[in-house]
């Protein structure tokens, strides 16, 4: 299938590993032009220049750390002066720390409030009068804590929930601007991240990693870790010309974990 992404920009925010990365390379397989950013300036330069020779598309890696205001207004800046439109845009950025209630601290709560909600916040503000033109998409990654929350991820499991509840109000506020919004809640793909997590597990239950591991793949149904393309070519679709009826939808990548209904 042809997503008619052909001449379209896209922007991805914490792109330079993991889902972020993924889901930027299927973009440009598809044939997107992409703004990509990280904190990381050397990573995301790498990966847009990639990108720009293996698939023949426009790249502009920027160093931007979408917690702060000045980086996304100047992510925003960037992308229009570069480009002059924006067709898709996907809201991501990393996972907070990781410990229990009584282990944060009010900076803790900050910084993940700050980098995990309000960056999504102001993200869509900023590029709303922009995909207000040309009837733009909009994904955030979220996680499986929206529906069941992990233990030990605190920060994660209340401002994951957060970005959801935000996504499905906006979905109703944006809608008759043409705009379509949803959420994509990953369960255990396989990533840095999730690494991180089953190691602290580990350590919390004094267990090794690989015990952790076949533990928690004895929940999922079909039996192993997803991948990161696997969750990337349906945010693809989510964000693609051929999405025309789906918004305000949270979506559970992740092998038939989540069993809420």
């Amino acid at each position: 299938m042809d997503l008619g992404f052909k001449g379209s920009v896209a922007v991805v925010t914490a792109a330079s590993k993991g889902l972020g990365a993924a889901i930027a390379e299927e973009l440009a397989r598809e044939g997107a032009n992409l703004v990509l950013c990280s904190r990381d300036q050397i990573s995301i330069s790498v990966l847009a220049d990639r990108l720009s020779k293996q698939y023949g598309v426009k790249t502009l890696g920027l160093a931007a750390d979408v917690s702060l205001v000045r980086d996304i207004d100047m992510l925003i800046d960037h992308t229009m002066s570069e480009f002059g439109r924006v067709d898709a845009l996907l809201c991501n950025a990393g996972g907070p720390k990781g410990g229990s209630f009584l282990s944060m601290t009010d900076e803790d709560w900050e910084k993940a409030f700050q980098t995990n909600l309000m960056s999504t916040v102001r993200l869509i503000r900023g590029f709303y009068p922009h995909l207000k033109v040309t009837g733009g998409k909009i994904v955030t990654i979220a996680s499986s804590s929206v529906k069941i929350p992990i233990p030990g991820l605190v920060l994660s499991n209340t401002f994951r929930a957060g970005v959801a509840g935000l996504m499905k109000t906006l979905a109703s506020e944006l809608g008759p601007s043409g705009i379509l919004l949803n959420t994509v809640s990953p369960g255990r793909i396989l990533t840095d991240r999730v690494v991180e997590i089953d190691e602290a597990r580990a350590q919390r239950e004094g267990k090794s990693l690989v015990q952790v591991q076949q533990e928690v793949i004895q929940e999922i149904p079909l039996g192993r870790y997803g991948q990161p393309k696997e969750l990337a070519v349906f945010a693809a679709f989510l964000l693609s010309k051929q999405n025309t009826y789906v918004t305000g939808s949270t979506f559970f990548i992740d092998g038939g974990m989540v069993k809420a209904l």
